[in-house]
């Protein structure tokens, strides 16, 4: 176990694997890391130094509470890179991590050498949608925990995906993202966030990858994103939200394809 202070927080990370480092942020949920990367980390360890930060809202860091902010996030993934990686480093951000790693891309282009965004979005008030399951969300968070669990399940994959694991494992996925304080955290800074000034200032060669049946945040959001980066590349996978759970192989190895390459921009 590792652990870097910033601005009052400190900020725990695992680094595991040999070779070029690859910074893993996860998504939404207080988590953190151990969820989102727990199955699939192990797949690129064998060919690089794999780093996943817990990011402020996680139980793993402590902080003391504030709400939470794009640019404080960035600054917690950047004093980890700085901390654990040879740097650069290849950074890919799933979901809330994505609008991270996109600002980390953004305000530090000198400590990323790659950039891979899977499922992210630029802002969310201008989609009534997304502003509203945010918001199912947070009321389900504060007032019917069990509820709050079986939507995000509901919504995280795809409906093919969930029929086919059958009633039992579906109900196992229930309690992974608990409606702590920490996850609710981060749900208020989904409800706000918006990086759409700083995504024409991201250089790394990137890599946005959309899931074609996410019912999350809409794939449409993803190429978006694409649309606003200039330069980047642009991959779609036949999945729900959580597209390496769904179609890690696929997942693996666009992720590794992307990041293997030798960077020219």
């Amino acid at each position: 176990m590792a652990t870097v202070t910033v601005n009052g927080a400190r900020v725990h990370y695992e680094r595991t694997g040999s070779g070029p480092a690859l910074v893993l942020v996860h998504g939404t949920g207080s988590a953190g890391a151990a969820v989102n990367w727990g199955q699939t980390a192990p797949r690129f360890t064998p060919h690089r130094t794999v780093v996943t930060p817990d990011l402020s809202g996680t139980e793993a860091t402590t902080d003391d509470g504030a709400p939470l902010t794009t640019e404080g996030l960035a600054a917690q993934v950047l004093a980890v890179i700085e901390d654990a990686a040879d740097r650069p480093a290849d950074l890919l951000g799933f979901s809330m991590g994505a609008t991270v790693a996109a600002a980390v891309a953004a305000l530090r282009p000198d400590l990323v050498r790659r950039l891979v965004l899977v499922a992210g979005w630029a802002h969310t008030d201008g989609d009534a949608y997304l502003r509203s399951l945010f918001t199912l969300w947070r009321d389900l968070g504060t007032t019917d925990p069990a509820s709050f669990g079986r939507a995000v399940a509901m919504t995280g994959f795809s409906r093919d995906f969930l029929n086919s694991i059958g009633r039992d494992r579906f109900e196992a996925l229930i309690p992974n993202m608990p409606p702590t304080p920490g996850t609710l955290r981060h749900i208020a800074y989904d409800l706000q966030v918006d990086i759409r000034p700083l995504l024409a200032r991201v250089r790394a060669p990137t890599l946005v990858i959309g899931c074609a049946q996410d019912i999350t945040v809409p794939v449409e959001h993803s190429r978006a994103l694409h649309a606003a980066i200039p330069g980047s590349g642009y991959a779609e996978i036949d999945s729900g939200h959580v597209a390496f759970f769904e179609q890690e192989d696929v997942f693996v190895k666009l992720v590794t394809d992307f990041v293997d390459q030798s960077t020219t921009r």
